[in-house]
């Protein structure tokens, strides 16, 4: 076993049969009939030519891509010159991550981040040899432009992570810090868009940076706006010579032909699939309104969760919510914790079980509500490169992460 390796957690959250689950940020809403019709007969097409290898450079995928980015970036109020040589695609965002740290870093290189945030990006890192390093975000979990350039600017590295909105805090970032990174740095800028969708208003995306940028990269998933975690498609942006050095990295014919078929009927489904996408985006208002209301202090957020502190025992909030058959995460940051979006009935859920601990056990929260309210909390965030706790009592062989 190589020796940087001993003593690593692996990445995971915990899975509980539990009737309300929104720990781990998916989409809640199952996919619609007509898009499983489509996707069934779309498969159903495929299947006498398995015994061929698939397309291994996805081209049908990534002409999809490039229209349903060109409809998203329209809506923003943007218009974005890509071609399908901008596209990359692998089995989830976070290979997409892995072949481009695979490809820019490695043994000898450095890769920063600003913590607290995903908690796969050091573990991606580190996996390839290279080394992790991390800086605080404020404390109230935002970057600005002067402090990422000067810190960038300060460590040099290879490859500078940025993620846009923040996992796990829901912060989201202005073009200017990602702009700040790139200028003070000569290696790749990394803009992880995975929750871009969730923003409302819909800001735009680092893709209007692409332009005269050629070391600036941007990954997005259709795990989460698109309900397709179990397909497992992520992609990336960039420039064509940039996504032409990953081919060095991937395995031969790593997109199946049924995930490129899945993957592109569900982009020819973007409006159905998207349409829930406001539904959550109510079911998030209406949790942080109703936490902030009972004293908890609540982050600002872009994404498909919930960072809420003001908590004395994240620990044991997780373990009465979980008796209460609702599954939240603790992540690890000091008096905090985070819960998804769920469906209209799994928030009900959520926010009764919540009414119902805060009832029997007021001292839940580290302050009383108005102490709460007048100071929005001092927070110390733990790096997500060190293990965090998910489970009150966790197994010798418990995983950790923030998906």
């Amino acid at each position: 076993m190589r020796p940087d390796l001993v003593g690593l957690k692996p990445y995971g959250a915990p899975h509980l049969d539990v009737p309300v689950q929104l720990n781990v940020n998916e989409n809640a809403y199952p996919l619609p009939e007509v898009v499983i019709d489509s996707m069934r007969a779309a498969v159903d097409d495929h299947f006498a030519g398995l015994n061929r290898y698939p397309d291994r450079e996805f081209t049908s995928l990534r002409e999809h891509l490039v229209t349903y980015l060109n409809t998203i970036n329209e809506r923003a109020g943007d218009s974005v010159a890509l071609e399908p040589e901008m596209i990359w695609a692998a089995n989830g965002s976070n290979e997409v991550l892995s072949h481009i740290v695979q490809a820019f870093g490695g043994p000898g290189r450095t890769v920063l981040g600003f913590t607290p945030s995903y908690s796969m990006h050091p573990l991606i890192t580190t996996g390839t040899g290279a080394s992790w390093l991390s800086a605080d975000r404020k404390d109230d979990f935002t970057l600005d432009a002067e402090t990422v350039a000067a810190e960038v600017a300060r460590v040099e590295p290879d490859i500078v992570f940025l993620c846009t909105p923040n996992n796990p805090t829901g912060t989201s970032i202005g073009l200017d810090v990602i702009e700040a990174a790139y200028d003070n740095c000569s290696g790749i800028v990394i803009v992880d868009e995975a929750y871009a969708e969730f923003s409302r208003p819909a800001k735009s995306s680092a893709m209007t940076l692409l332009e005269g940028r050629p070391r600036l990269v941007v990954s997005r998933t259709m795990s989460k706006a698109f309900a397709c975690a179990g397909l497992r498609l992520g992609y990336a942006v960039a420039d064509p010579a940039l996504i032409d050095v990953l081919r060095l990295v991937r395995l031969p014919y790593h997109l199946s032909e049924v995930t490129q078929v899945l993957a592109c009927t569900a982009l020819e489904h973007a409006e159905v699939l998207l349409g829930n996408v406001d539904r959550l985006i109510d079911s998030r208002n209406r949790m942080a309104a109703h936490l902030a209301e009972v004293g908890f202090t609540v982050h600002d957020s872009d994404s498909n969760f919930v960072l809420f502190g003001n908590i004395s025992s994240p620990a044991q909030l997780w373990q009465k919510l979980c008796e209460r058959g609702v599954l939240i995460r603790d992540i690890g940051i000091d008096g905090h914790a985070r819960v998804n979006a769920g469906t209209e009935e799994e928030t009900d859920a959520f926010l009764h079980a919540i009414d119902e601990i805060l009832a029997e056990s007021p001292d839940i929260l580290a302050a009383g509500p108005a102490a709460a309210a007048a100071d929005s909390g001092a927070r110390t965030a733990v790096p997500t490169d060190l293990p965090t706790r998910d489970d009150p009592t966790p197994s010798p062989t418990s995983t950790k992460g923030t998906p």
